[in-house]
């Protein structure tokens, strides 16, 4: 969807369940999850439920209907040039993220890609000494690494340009 699409009172889905758009804002906008029977939990403004905000990247990825969604998701499956995560590999990268709070989940939105053209994806931080590190799933490789935090956010945000110039092998590995 884009930004224009929503206005108060919108109910759309996204990868986690169905919302109610409660604000409009000029980049964001902000909605309630609606995961209750009872009609209550949803009255408002002020709302009994938290507001999450939805930005760029979340509003692309929220749909109308499901079968909206489903096409997106088979559109994606056949266009992107990622080559996905092995079940063994989310369990570990689960575990791993449960066992350290990471007090900045944003740094763990996005993949980014190295100078060498790898793409890592981050999945979990932890505190090493004074600073932080950011544990990394190299999908191309199906290996693990650790980044220093202020490294990591240092990389420019992959795009799906850099997905498929690494999976065709054309940057400098």
């Amino acid at each position: 969807m884009k930004h224009t699409d929503f206005h108060i009172g919108l109910t759309f889905m996204d990868c986690t369940g169905w919302w109610r758009c409660t604000d409009v804002g000029t980049r964001t906008i902000l909605a309630i999850r609606l995961d209750h029977d009872d009609p209550h939990w949803y009255e408002g403004p002020p709302y009994i439920l938290k507001e999450e905000v939805f930005d760029e990247e979340d509003i692309a990825r929220c749909h109308l209907a499901v079968e909206e969604s489903i096409r997106a998701a088979v559109h994606a499956a056949h266009t992107s040039a990622h080559p996905g995560f092995p079940h063994e590999v989310v369990i570990r990268m689960m575990d791993i993220r449960h066992a350290h709070p990471y007090p900045h989940e944003g740094v763990l939105r996005f993949d980014r890609k190295r100078p060498d053209g790898e793409v890592p994806h981050p999945f979990a931080g932890r505190k090493e000494a004074d600073s932080w590190v950011v544990e990394l799933y190299l999908p191309f490789q199906g290996t693990y690494e650790t980044m220093a935090e202020r490294d990591f956010i240092s990389l420019p945000r992959a795009t799906p340009d850099d997905l498929r110039g690494r999976a065709s092998g054309s940057v400098g590995m």
